[in-house]
């Protein structure tokens, strides 16, 4: 089994994007381990011209790499003006969309009610777009992000006061 920088690339971001806490990869060329929500995920890795960007490296020669988990942003906006208020966070990192494409009505507005499961936003990760529903039903109070902006994993996108 060969899997090469791209595919390695979309492995992690579809586990990131599930609830699976611990998932491995073997094979003769390699061995994969992902933990999530741990302290420090280590990677066996013999790849022929891999190299590692972001938050995550593979290197030519077998050896373990140290990998931190993906955190929230350092730059989340204070704590909402309500405490009842319920954040909305990105699950990943990517970039942060109103509407489902330019020229289009944004998904919702501030003072807008929304329920359970309904489309607030999309982020867009590895050219998927990523529809990211709302949790709670409520109404929008806050609408953190402009259209466009780069988001991290865990930061805050909209603010909903629960009904």
């Amino acid at each position: 089994m060969s899997i090469d920088f791209q595919e390695l690339r979309e492995l992690l971001s579809a586990i990131a994007q599930t609830k699976i806490t611990e998932f491995t990869l073997k094979s003769e060329e390699f061995e994969l381990s992902i933990r999530q929500g741990s302290n420090l995920v280590t990677e066996e890795a013999s790849l022929a011209g891999a190299t590692g960007v972001e938050q995550f490296s593979v290197t030519p020669t077998t050896q373990k790499v140290a990998v931190m988990p993906a955190t929230p942003a350092e730059t989340t906006p204070p704590p909402p003006k309500d405490k009842k208020w319920i954040a909305i966070t990105s699950p990943m990192v990517g970039t942060f969309y109103r509407a489902p494409a330019p020229g289009e009505p944004p998904f919702v507005e501030v003072g807008d009610r929304i329920s359970k499961s309904q489309t607030v936003c999309i982020i867009e990760a590895m050219k998927l777009m990523n529809e990211i529903e709302a949790e709670v039903s409520g109404q929008v109070m806050e609408i953190v992000l402009e259209n466009g902006e780069p988001v991290e994993y865990g930061q805050t996108l909209i603010w909903i006061n629960p009904e």
